[in-house]
């Protein structure tokens, strides 16, 4: 049995020296690196999402059937103002129910899109979203109880980009798809005929279903080609249960600039970076060197199992000229310091019941309770900071929580690893995680806010609550 706590401390080394006898090498005749396309939203506050189904040759093979948004698979980079109100027209071409949650937006419960909001075949859905928040890389994905899983397997997701403006002013880069890189992280099963698939067993439910293929924007063995400077990389874990662990294959470091819900203060290095479902990250990489590197994920750490492989290969190209060339000292971002005295204190179990519990349903708990949509497990008062203790059974489990951005105070005791010193809506409880929230906000009964794992199969099995705020 593997001691979970103690993986990740040993994982950043595991990462680092896996690949260090082979590096992945960059190819000249590779496929390049495509970014989704860009919906700019800055100018006209108002943008359109059509779910719809498609057909993608992930492997150059047979071709998968994929749901997409305004395309076959995965939807647009979303550039949306970090303030002011933006009209949101959602249409569903698909023969089933969908929603669209937007992930990581702080906004009121009742366009939030979680599963109490459904659109139906044929039907739209026309939200105004009043966004008042910092710059971040969010996300949105189709939400429907017992279905996320599978919609979000299909392809229905996509990136969002809250700007201000200002990162010229800030020293980082901004040109979309040459030094500012979007990457959807994605694990995918595919079948001996390349198609990939979607049909979890018993034991794909109880530890979450993983693939053995990476896709970046949905593509197979692709690499990004970027200048002789510093990239920046907004990394969004898309996959519906696969934790990983990322690293340069050289060693380089990658430099924290901003977690789930926005900017630091300034940026921090890491050997290595664990991003869990759900979870984004921005990061800058220096290739100023010249030198073509490649990010690597060691093992998953849930099962310890599978090797440690290439995400993707990156390729200096001289031709392109650099924009930004050393790293910026400060971000204009921040770090919480939300009062601990007098907040009030929730805890929370995330559990699993083996054997016939889980044959029987209701094996995937939260403090026993396996999520029902008619029952709003709490009501927290608007403006109230809250201390939520999260305790996580057997495994490592992503925890989100929707229409806030939280501190992490301390893991397991002690402060929190580097990687989780800003804000952020979705973490992973290893052990135990301490957090503290205010959320500013009304979210009514009818259309409560939620809380879940975000190991989508977890979520669909009933690790889920939901509350309401007044």
């Amino acid at each position: 049995m593997i001691d979970k706590r103690q993986f990740l401390k040993g994982a950043g080394a595991a990462v680092l020296a896996a690949l260090a006898p082979a590096r992945v090498s960059a190819q000249s005749n590779a496929p390049r690196l495509t970014m989704p396309p860009l919906l700019d939203a800055t100018k006209t506050g108002r943008f359109a999402l059509r779910a719809g189904a498609g057909q993608v040759s992930f492997l150059g093979s047979v071709a998968s059937d994929t749901w997409g948004f305004n395309a076959p698979y995965l939807g647009p980079v979303l550039r949306v103002p970090h303030q002011g109100e933006v009209q949101a027209q959602i249409e569903n071409a698909l023969a089933e129910d969908i929603s669209v949650h937007w992930h990581g937006l702080i906004i009121p419960g009742d366009v939030d899109g979680g599963p109490m909001q459904p659109i139906a075949p044929q039907g739209a859905w026309s939200p105004v979203l009043p966004i008042d928040q910092p710059p971040a890389t969010i996300w949105y994905h189709s939400h429907i109880h017992e279905r996320t899983a599978a919609h979000v397997q299909k392809g229905l997701s996509g990136v969002i980009h809250l700007v201000d403006g200002r990162d010229q002013e800030r020293g980082l880069p901004t040109e979309y798809g040459v030094d500012d890189l979007t990457l959807v992280l994605q694990d995918r099963r595919a079948d001996p005929s390349g198609r990939v698939t979607y049909a979890p067993s018993m034991h794909d439910r109880m530890m979450g279903f993983e693939g053995d293929i990476v896709l970046v924007n949905g593509q197979f063995g692709a690499q990004a080609v970027v200048p002789r400077g510093i990239v920046r990389l907004r990394l969004l874990n898309g996959s519906n249960a696969r934790i990983f662990v990322l690293g340069m294959d050289d060693g380089r470091l990658l430099h924290l600039i901003a977690t789930d819900s926005g900017l630091l203060d300034q940026p921090t290095s890491l050997e290595f970076l664990t991003l869990a479902p759900g979870e984004r990250a921005e990061v800058l990489v220096d290739f100023g060197d010249g030198l073509d590197a490649a990010l690597i994920s060691g093992p998953s750490p849930n099962t310890g199992l599978g090797l440690a492989a290439p995400v993707m290969p990156f390729r200096v190209d001289d031709t392109l000229t650099p924009r930004i060339t050393s790293l910026p000292t400060g971000l204009g971002g921040s770090r919480p310091d939300l009062p601990e005295s007098g907040a009030l204190r929730r805890e929370f179990s995330l559990d699993m019941r083996m054997g016939m519990g889980m044959m029987m349903g209701g094996g995937l708990t939260i403090n026993g309770a396996s999520y029902d949509m008619n029952t709003v497990n709490f009501t927290a008062e608007r403006g109230q900071v809250e201390h939520w203790v999260v305790n996580g059974a057997m495994m490592m489990h992503p925890f989100h929580v929707h229409g806030v951005a939280f501190q992490v105070l301390r893991e397991n005791g002690g402060p929190p690893r580097d990687q989780n010193i800003g804000w952020k809506d979705t973490v992973l409880i290893n052990g135990q995680a301490e957090l503290l929230m205010r959320f500013d906000h009304p979210a009514s009964p009818a259309l409560p806010y939620m809380y879940h794992c975000h190991i989508l199969e977890h979520e669909d099995g009933g690790m889920m609550g939901q509350f309401a705020v007044d």
